[in-house]
């Protein structure tokens, strides 16, 4: 490997690591504001990823480099414990829980934005000919600022897909702890009841990720468009 693809490595990993311990935290501190202490008794609901990576080395240090080295980017899981038993009597915040980790990752997307937004106009980004996940914005002259851009694609890019990919309302994502905002009480508890299933696990994950290819690419395409008012990407 070369040194830039070293360089761009570290910053995936760097980027990916924030990103999912931001994600987990979030999870971790509302459950533990919501009347669930399980996480942050274990030390989760922090912001130093040794803890995260403790809890789950193959998720956030094993598949993150491999998909890296196999594909150029970065993929891989981070978890924190929960009350199965608080969850069942106050669905409502376990539906809280399971929103706040989406929404951190919403945070850092406007986050990184803002800054490329702020790079745009003072002239150290200029907007790429063509996007993908690894090309929302450029430097506008190669140095220091060439692996800040790359860092801000990144971070932009995967937390939107962290946000997204999430929210789907399908077991075990985030999303279908969400679906209990819209139910009653007594059907939110029977709904969790079903979802804990094992079984719904490995086959939701495949169906949410066939789905989300369909998903992710307009929106990308779209926030993307955000960025730059009156210029348009089609793909």
């Amino acid at each position: 490997m070369t040194i830039a693809q070293v360089t761009e490595g570290l910053l995936w990993y760097v980027a990916f690591l924030f990103s999912t311990t931001i994600h987990e935290a979030s999870h971790a501190f509302a459950a533990y504001r919501l009347g669930d202490r399980t996480a942050y008794d274990n030390g989760q609901a922090t912001l130093n990823p040794l803890p995260h990576i403790f809890r789950e080395p193959i998720g956030t240090v094993v598949v993150p480099i491999i998909s890296f080295l196999l594909g150029g980017w970065m993929i891989g899981w981070a978890s924190v414990p929960y009350d199965s038993h608080w969850a069942l009597r106050h669905p409502k915040r376990a539906a809280g829980m399971s929103l706040a980790g989406p929404a951190a990752n919403l945070c850092l997307v406007l986050i990184s934005a803002l800054a490329i937004r702020v790079g745009l106009a003072y002239g150290v980004f200029h907007s790429p000919e063509s996007i993908y996940t690894t090309s929302v914005v450029e430097a506008a002259q190669a140095g220091r600022f060439t692996y800040t851009a790359t860092f801000l694609n990144v971070l932009f890019s995967l937390n939107l897909i962290l946000f997204l990919f999430n929210l789907l309302p399908i077991p075990p994502l985030d999303g279908s702890g969400v679906v209990s905002f819209a139910l009653s009480e007594d059907r939110a508890s029977s709904y969790l009841e079903v979802i804990r299933n094992p079984s719904f696990g490995f086959v939701g994950i495949m169906v949410a990720w066939k789905l989300f290819g369909f998903i992710y690419p307009p929106v990308h395409r779209a926030c993307v468009n955000l960025l730059y008012l009156g210029e348009a990407y089609y793909r």
